[in-house]
């Protein structure tokens, strides 16, 4: 699918965003051949799927290493490409012996051309725009070509840089229009500085502001980009050849490392989002659960940034931006306040205030909820990921709080049980088999396999039962490998029905992080590569690796018509199957098809879930039209057309369930004491009773009867 963003690579810099200049670390040839060496080595002794490094892999490298370095073509010319084909079967040859040549070459003409490009956008944005002219501009830069002269680079620089002032330019005639509407409104006197302040400006002038703050941001990007060094560079190529093997296998330069290290430590201080670099934008990736922008329910999955304001500060631009020099506008400490410019993924343009905290560990633990339906109680447990500290041995760990949560719902006299996994991105494969096992007398929960190995049948060999009753697992395309394992588990032994999106996201590989000075004795840091070494397989022998799980009862959500997950990912491995391991389904539920299919039909009828379909129908159609028109008139209509068509879905946000949550009584004391956890799960509640899904997830658990004495426990 073509698409507006993209992903190049994952964690590592991304191009768009890389620029020659003096570095501040000089090249360290050594060092480099040292590095590619080990990788090589490391990859076709360790990864579960080796590729031949012939010319064929050359190819590839070559393609991605260009296309990584200059996504928007904008910075090599066709020449270049020509000079440089020559090396693309070649490629191959130069990592075996480590030899640098291809990667100096293209470094030196990348340097050559960044340097050139100074003098085309500084000329190029002192010339107003004509916004007048009906021309258009295509964002899908995978079909253009490289410029075949310099005077068609400068064109293609123009095109950019007349879109990136013409954004600029609406915002803040949008903006204008807005303070002038709401001083009308008030008709309040003002004093002289205000009015100073909210005059009005012509198009003239802001158009010449446009223009000047598209330069700032370009100039400070430049400016950034002095502190890369040949580290960064080269990450960049060793990536590009990690990447042919799988999307997860990964070169960490020493201060990626040490970034990678920080985030599994599991604390963090700001707005609780994880990011990633989607070309030039900076993407919200995940919400930390508990986390300021998960409370504030403003940020979504998805958003890009583009702006960042410290409280009342003037906002900075960080389109373009290193991931690195965004991340430090973002961040801060506890109780300042954060404005977020973020372009929602319906197009539409928001500022999102935060007010930073610190992540706490705390709300990443299993929590629970007491619900009725038809004056039937049942419990929805909220496990936000699989969680376990290998360090300390007595520290709690999602296997015993899952257990003793389930013993303190079993105490409210729930009739049944909704697990959600939505936005579960896995963790420790032990405590999800052990999770498993709550649900199951005994047996075979998952097969794990090493390359060229037999299959590891990892099982549950605990024949106590903490939950036989009722039992629905809900998940959505975010839920990812543990959670895929257990989702699969409870559905190939027919103990739960699976609600959420189509599938599941398709993780089913298992990554190590080898440090490369452990395995080569060099007096400096060589950093680290993660590295793809086993496969994920149901029990049934299908692996979860890009179909990842399919919902028995699938429900419509924004996300229905994107490809999501792995399947979303470059060169994911692919799905295969094994020899089922030996398993005994039960048939736990009486009417399980008869519920199935009236859920299904119900969901086709619902008015509200036909909305969300055609809205997501229409996220679709939005995101696939890469055509943008850099007529001033046209561009503003079609913002106008796309907001006025998105009040057709307003009624989404509205929904409103009536069902009430609670906690079980025992947080009652501890909410008593704690006025802070008391909010978090007021705000819990509160989400949850606006949650469809969670509302036809709890119908499907109400309808659900047990065979009884088909399940043992002790």
């Amino acid at each position: 699918m073509k698409k507006k963003y993209k992903i190049i690579f994952p964690i590592i810099i991304v191009a768009g965003m890389l620029f020659g200049f003096e570095i501040a670390n000089k090249p360290d040839p050594e060092k480099d051949k040292i590095l590619i060496g080990l990788v090589r080595y490391a990859l076709k002794q360790g990864h579960y799927e080796p590729h031949l490094i012939d010319d064929t892999f050359s190819e590839k490298v070559f393609t991605d290493f260009i296309d990584a370095l200059d996504p928007y073509k904008r910075w090599f010319l066709q020449s270049d490409l020509d000079e440089f084909s020559k090396y693309s079967n070649l490629i191959d040859d130069q990592i075996k012996s480590e030899d640098l040549t291809f990667y100096n070459v293209v470094k030196e003409r990348l340097d050559q051309r960044v340097l050139e490009s100074q003098s085309y956008y500084r000329e190029i944005l002192q010339t107003p725009f004509d916004f007048n002219q009906d021309d258009h501009f295509d964002v899908d830069y995978d079909k253009k070509e490289y410029a075949t002269s310099k005077a068609q680079l400068v064109k293609n620089w123009q095109n950019q840089l007349k879109l990136s002032t013409l954004s600029r330019l609406h915002e803040k005639i949008e903006l204008q229009e807005s303070m002038s509407e709401i001083m009308a409104a008030t008709d309040e006197s003002i004093d002289a500085d205000t009015e100073k302040e909210v005059k009005i400006k012509s198009f003239e002038e802001l158009e010449k502001e446009s223009r000047e703050a598209a330069e700032k941001s370009l100039d400070d990007l430049y400016t950034v980009m002095i502190e890369l060094d040949d580290t960064d560079w080269f990450a960049i190529f060793i990536n590009t050849m990690t990447i042919q093997f799988d999307p997860h296998t990964n070169y960490f330069a020493p201060k990626d490392k040490k970034r990678f290290d920080i985030s599994m430590a599991g604390k963090l201080e700001g707005i609780g989002a994880r990011l990633q670099k989607r070309d030039d934008y900076t993407r919200v990736a995940e919400l930390i659960s508990g986390g300021p922008a998960w409370r504030g329910g403003d940020l979504e999955v998805g958003d890009l940034i583009l702006k960042v304001g410290q409280g009342d500060e003037m906002p900075v631009d960080i389109v373009g931006m290193r991931l690195d020099d965004a991340i430090e506008y973002i961040k801060g400490k506890k109780g300042t306040e954060v404005k977020l410019t973020v372009k929602k993924i319906d197009g539409s343009v928001q500022v999102v205030s935060i007010i930073r905290d610190i992540v706490e560990l705390e709300e990443t633990f299993v929590k629970s909820s007491v619900v009725e339906v038809d004056q039937r109680k049942f419990g929805v447990v909220n496990l936000p990921k699989f969680y376990i500290d290998f360090n300390e041995r007595n520290f709690r760990n999602s296997a015993t709080d899952m257990e003793q949560e389930i013993a303190r719902l079993k105490e409210e006299n729930v009739e049944g049980l909704l697990i959600d996994l939505r936005n579960n991105g896995g963790g420790s494969l032990k405590t999800a088999i052990e999770i498993a096992g709550l649900f199951i007398s005994d047996g075979p929960v998952v097969q794990v396999k090493y390359r060229g190995e037999k299959p590891n049948i990892r099982s549950d060999k605990d024949t106590k039962i903490q939950w036989d009753g009722p039992l629905v697992v809900l998940v959505n395309e975010l839920s990812a490998s543990a959670s895929e394992i257990f989702a699969a588990a409870m559905q190939d032994y027919n103990r739960a029905v699976v609600i959420g999106s189509k599938q599941s996201f398709g993780k089913g590989t298992v990554q190590n992080v080898l440090p490369l000075n452990n395995y080569f004795k060099y007096d400096k840091d060589l950093g680290a590569l993660k590295m793809t070494i086993q496969k994920f397989y149901r029990i049934n022998g299908g692996s979860t690796q890009l179909k990842g799980v399919v919902s028995d009862i699938a429900m419509p959500d924004k996300y229905t018509y994107f490809e999501i997950g792995e399947r979303d990912e470059k060169n994911p491995l692919s799905w295969d199957k094994i020899e089922p391991a030996e398993y005994t389904p039960v048939d736990v539920y009486a009417n399980f098809h008869e519920v199935v299919n009236e859920s299904k039909k119900r969901i086709a009828d619902n008015p509200h879930f036909i909305i969300i379909d055609d809205n997501a129908k229409w996220l679709k159609q939005g995101r696939d039209n890469t055509l943008i028109h850099l007529n001033y008139e046209k561009f503003k209509n079609e913002i106008t057309e796309r907001q006025n068509e998105s009040k057709a879905f307003d009624d989404i946000a509205l929904y409103e369930s009536n069902l009430k949550f609670d906690s079980p009584k025992y947080e009652f004391a501890l909410m008593a004491q704690d006025s802070i956890l008391a909010k978090k799960r007021d705000i819990w509640h509160t989400s949850l009773k606006k949650d469809i899904y969670v509302e036809e997830a709890l119908t499907v658990l109400s309808e659900l009867e047990i065979n009884k004495n088909l399940l043992v426990k002790n």
